[in-house]
């Protein structure tokens, strides 16, 4: 799924995730959404992939940029 980070506070990494379609649903960062990310921030505003867990909070954010920066995102 593709997104928009609606909020997201660095300290506690809690956060909301708005997806880019018409119903415009906003899904709760889970504690682990940026694990295995280079980022361990993010902004208001910034686009991101991610997909849900079961229940139902974005897991597995990935942001545009690693993708240009050719970084794996595989797990081992």
């Amino acid at each position: 799924m593709q997104g928009v980070i609606v909020s997201f506070d660095p300290i506690t990494s809690a956060g909301v995730v708005m997806c880019d379609t018409p119903e415009r649903d906003q899904y709760a960062l889970s504690a682990e959404a940026l694990e295995g990310s280079i980022f361990k921030f993010l902004r208001q505003g910034q686009r991101v992939n991610f997909e849900l867990n079961e229940q139902s909070q974005a897991i597995n954010i990935r942001t545009g940029a690693e993708g240009d920066m050719g970084i794996s995102t595989a797990r081992v």
